[in-house]
């Protein structure tokens, strides 16, 4: 898959292709749904198929410090989207001159000009351009008038839910990542750069890998979680901390894991974390002793949970 950022990075003479367009922060159903029916299109065509986002989320520009919690990095979503066929990433850097952009010259500029579209996929309440003015019914007339087609889907919804960022990130924030599990398709995952920590897991018999993560990630609620640890090729069964340590009066919020049956230096490498299953709420222990029996408990649950 190409990865382009910027339009200046779209190969000359590109030709036609299929464009479906919006932020896809978490790649959920409802997003695999729409990008699935962007390739069909594309394969029906004989077209590749272009899918474009933005960076940053274009509701930190529009209202500054409202970004939100973000549930996949750009490297992440691009992994994702090409998994599901599509051949071209490209990210639009999201400007105060793209915010000012009007709905018409957006098309013209960005899905004739540069990508030369014959068809565009869309979610139902897509909308574009300066002050969202530009929605599917305009971005339908364009077509007409610029020779491409539009099609605009519903998201998928379960049991009255429909599939969206808002409500993936409402159940991260709350700890209930079997939700956002099922919302995503696959356990909500946070990336980060493994850093040394106090290394107090160590002397209570449970080294534990401290991550640096990016601002703005979706971090699940404070507690521990049963889940994987991904390096590489390798997804390591791990009970996962997210909290402030409340028995030794911490006040640093942070992310750690203690990999099951493997002590490593991870130290230095990226890595992921897969949250499969929320194990309790944080705690603060009346001692030590009371603390490491409840973390023996913890590890127990997480191998009865995830085999490892």
């Amino acid at each position: 898959m190409q990865r382009w950022r910027g339009l200046e990075a779209v190969p000359t003479g590109w030709g036609r292709s299929v464009v479906t367009v919006g932020v896809f922060d978490g790649v959920h159903r409802g997003h695999q749904q729409l990008i699935g029916r962007a390739v069909q299109r594309g394969r029906e065509r004989g077209l590749p198929t272009v899918l474009i986002t933005f960076d940053p989320h274009p509701a930190e520009l529009v209202r500054p410090g409202s970004h939100p919690a973000r549930l996949t990095t750009l490297r992440r979503r691009a992994e994702l989207v090409g998994e599901l066929g599509v051949e071209a990433f490209c990210v639009l850097p999201f400007t105060a001159e793209l915010a000012r952009t009007e709905a018409p010259e957006f098309v013209h500029s960005v899905l004739v000009e540069r990508l030369h579209a014959a068809d565009v996929v869309v979610g139902r309440n897509f909308t574009f351009g300066h002050r969202a003015k530009g929605d599917v019914a305009m971005l339908a007339q364009l077509g007409q008038r610029f020779g491409f087609g539009v099609e605009g889907l519903e998201l998928i919804t379960d049991d009255g839910i429909t599939f969206s960022s808002t409500y993936i990130r409402a159940c991260i924030d709350a700890g209930d990542v079997d939700a956002a599990a099922a919302a995503l398709g696959r356990p909500h995952r946070v990336e980060g750069v493994v850093v040394h920590g106090d290394r107090r897991g160590r002397e209570l018999g449970f080294p534990t890998a401290n991550l640096s993560t990016a601002p703005y990630t979706a971090l699940p609620a404070d507690g521990v979680y049963a889940g994987r640890f991904v390096i590489g090729d390798r997804a390591l069964p791990a009970a996962i901390s997210v909290g402030t340590n409340p028995t030794f009066s911490g006040r640093v919020r942070t992310v750690e894991a203690y990999v099951l049956d493997v002590d490593e230096d991870f130290y230095g490498f990226e890595v992921a974390l897969d949250f499969e299953h929320r194990l309790r709420g944080q705690e603060r222990f009346t001692d030590v002793s009371a603390l490491v029996e409840q973390m023996h408990k913890d590890v127990a649950r997480t191998r009865e949970l995830l085999g490892g």
